[in-house]
């Protein structure tokens, strides 16, 4: 039996794009500290997974000060919501297909 991934991105092969992208979908915007302490990761791992996702278009930034001090949050877009629903359902129909 031929296995179908044509619906899985490459871009959430790592598991912490994957999640990022989780914790994305149940927030509607989230702060990089939250991120990091939701995930356990260090903040160089996880700025460089964060700009990768930002370079494919399926998370993007708001940018803002709270007094002076700069407050940078991430969200995801409607194409990243779409990728990762994709990405999720595919996943799903591969499981589903190995029963």
């Amino acid at each position: 039996m031929k296995i179908v991934t044509d619906h899985l991105h490459k871009a959430f092969e790592s598991r912490i794009r994957l999640g990022i992208m989780s914790v994305l979908a149940v927030n509607d915007m989230l702060d990089f500290n939250t991120l990091k302490d939701y995930l356990d990761v260090t903040d160089g791992n996880l700025a460089s997974h964060l700009k990768a996702l930002e370079k494919e278009a399926f998370i993007d930034v708001k940018k803002s000060f709270i007094g002076r001090k700069p407050n940078t949050k991430y969200f995801m877009t409607e194409l990243g919501k779409k990728a990762f629903t994709d990405h999720l359902k595919a996943l799903e129909k591969l499981i589903k297909s190995q029963q």
